[in-house]
């Protein structure tokens, strides 16, 4: 058997937007993953439909390229904070980092977030500022940001020396000269093997892996992802998994051993300390858990993984439509598949309710969720969603405490003050202000989530589009009070059947209709926002009454403003605490949680009482 290669565990983190998965695409093609007339799709580590959709990156995924006789293993990891729990297992499995931070745009918040988890582990990274080839770059200030970042993160000497390179991911080079724009990544390449360590691994010890991933095969069943982290292992070698304890979980064989080679999972027959590999052949054991030779009694530890802040109930569709355009309606189908996502995900936590009826699912954010939601619906799904509500906790002094998020806007000159105005409505701090360069502010605010939730689109409207909205998680503070709600009520449908076009018409001038003539509505529905703040249920299936009398003019003809279609994530943060949004594959419907006139209003005149 010929001798391993030498390797290289890296990570490739940074803010979102700031170009790692087309860094990879390009360390692909000049790596030689890629065949000259291979045709590959843009940023082919977003495999996922809703990654490609959206331009994200969501799941943390493992590739490999081979570099001079060096194998390199490469982790592309999430940009967003609400997918943070993949990041942090994920840089347990990598001996160095690459930092990618955006030659205009600078340090973000995530980059802040990811970094911390990097050197908290003791990794040194290699930092890369990308996109030089901007107009609008600012490479010295960038790299200065990035400096003072790692002091405030308490880097150590050895950490704070980091080798600096300056690349254009999209374009495919890399140089340590800032002035250059040619060239290929072989600086990149090259420090990767010179700074990145190879693995500390102990060949000779008893085999221990800790996973770090896990994904099914309709084929293999679960596969476990990890890095080897001691000995060696063969197919069909006995293992047992312990769980955090080192309590037995379960015991079986490695019926299939998976090494990354490029984009693809090729089967291997051995795999050493300081591989990143997959296996297959166990039923029970799940993220955290370490796989061990049946000799070993000590679990690995696993990293902590901080944990949700935000919850929305996940209820079986009980609208008068359920089970028309969907396929998996029972919340027995509903509790097994977040009951999977939950094993997968640890930043995910599922409690069912004493009515068995909903679920409640808490995560790290509304983008979390809705990514969460979006997967489900694709899949057959039928689900009531409720709006999403915040995890408070108590202190020590018995105090009410809720979640805060540090929030970074970039914004045009001319709308900052707006923006200021609205965040201190959502009772949030401003805890700094200053020109980022090209007629642009960055503000940055400390703000109680709950002030957050649904604000993003309005963001959008009061920026025209041009402002750029970054949060994290920042701690848990005193709570800050009641936070104004949405000002304005709704419009009820008070009746059930297919929307009329001349109800609508004369429905427009009460507010903002949020559906079209034929669509089919139920009492309860939400059909549009009323222009006062109060509810209020009206007809929209009222028709023409028709007489044999001829009128001299010609009737006017019905023209309808086209209604707000809202997108999932805009629903979700629209509806207010006593409204669901009703989630089915091919419809995305506003209700009231009770549908029947009358009970709403006993529920309401209760919750008034209370």
């Amino acid at each position: 058997m010929s001798a391993p290669l030498p390797l290289r565990n890296i990570a490739i983190i940074a803010h979102v937007d700031h170009g790692k998965t087309t860094l990879v695409d390009q360390l692909f093609r000049q790596s030689g993953t890629f065949r000259d007339n291979q045709r590959v799709e843009e940023r082919a580590m977003d495999s996922n439909d809703l990654e490609k959709e959206r331009g994200i990156t969501i799941l943390a995924k493992c590739t490999s390229v081979e570099w001079n006789g060096t194998r390199i293993n490469i982790v592309d990891t999430p940009g967003h904070a609400d997918f943070g729990g993949e990041v942090e297992r994920i840089l347990s499995m990598v001996d160095g980092v690459i930092l990618l931070v955006d030659s205009s745009e600078g340090a973000m918040p995530q980059t802040k977030f990811v970094t911390g988890k990097a050197l908290a582990l003791g990794l040194r990274p290699i930092v890369v500022v990308n996109k030089i080839d901007r107009p609008d770059e600012r490479i010295q200030e960038v790299l200065d940001e990035v400096f003072d970042l790692f002091v405030s993160l308490d880097a150590t000497d050895e950490q704070c020396d980091f080798p600096v390179l300056y690349a254009s991911g999209r374009n495919g080079y890399a140089n340590e000269d800032p002035s250059l724009r040619e060239g290929t990544l072989t600086p990149l390449f090259e420090k990767i093997v010179n700074h990145v360590p190879a693995p500390a691994a102990d060949v000779d010890g008893p085999f221990k892996f800790l996973v770090t991933l896990l994904d099914r095969d309709n084929f293999l069943g679960r596969i476990l992802t990890g890095k080897v982290q001691s000995g060696t292992i063969k197919v069909n070698s006995a293992i047992h998994a312990l769980d955090r304890d080192g309590k037995v979980v379960e015991t079986g064989r490695a019926s299939k051993l998976m090494a990354f080679r490029g984009l693809e999972r090729v089967p291997v027959d051995e795999a050493r300390a300081g591989d990143i590999i997959s296996i297959a052949g166990l039923t029970d054991a799940t993220v955290a858990n370490t796989i061990a030779d049946p000799a070993v009694t000590e679990p690995l530890h696993a990293q902590p993984i901080d944990p949700p802040t935000l919850s929305m109930r996940f209820a079986v569709n009980d609208s008068p439509m359920a089970g028309r355009e969907g396929t998996k309606v029972t919340s027995r189908m509903i509790r097994d598949r977040l009951e999977r996502e939950a094993e997968s995900n640890v930043a995910i936590r599922v409690t069912e309710s004493a009515d068995k009826d909903s679920f409640e699912v808490a995560g790290r954010g509304e983008l979390q969720l809705g990514v969460l939601i979006e997967t489900m619906r694709r899949e057959g799904f039928e689900l009531g969603i409720s709006r999403p509500r915040v995890l408070y906790r108590t202190d020590e002094n018995g105090q009410r405490t809720e979640p805060y998020e540090q929030v970074v806007i970039d914004v045009d000159d001319e709308h900052s003050g707006t923006v200021i105005d609205k965040m201190a409505l959502r009772k949030a701090e401003m805890t700094d202000m200053r020109p980022s360069g090209g007629g642009k502010t960055r503000i940055t605010f400390s703000a109680p989530s709950r002030g957050l939730i649904g604000y993003h689109g309005e963001f959008l409207s009061d920026t025209r589009g041009t402002g750029i909205m970054n949060r994290l998680f920042e701690k848990y503070g005193p709570y800050k009070g009641a936070i104004d709600g949405r000002p304005n009520g709704v419009l009820i449908s008070n009746c059930a059947g297919e929307a009329v076009g001349y109800a609508l018409n004369s429905l427009e001038e009460r507010g903002i209709l949020f559906v079209r003539p034929q669509d089919k509505i139920y009492e309860g529905m939400i059909i549009g926002e009323n222009a006062k703040p109060d509810d209020l249920e009206v007809n929209p299936m009222k028709s023409k009454q028709l007489t044999n009398f001829r009128s001299t003019g010609k009737d006017d003809a019905i023209r309808l403003t086209p209604p707000k279609i809202m997108t999932l994530e805009q629903a979700i943060a629209y509806i207010d605490d006593d409204e669901m949004v009703e989630v089915t594959p091919k419809s995305i419907r506003l209700r009231k949680a009770i549908l029947d006139p009358h009970e709403r209003k006993k529920a309401g005149r209760k919750k008034e009482a209370a």
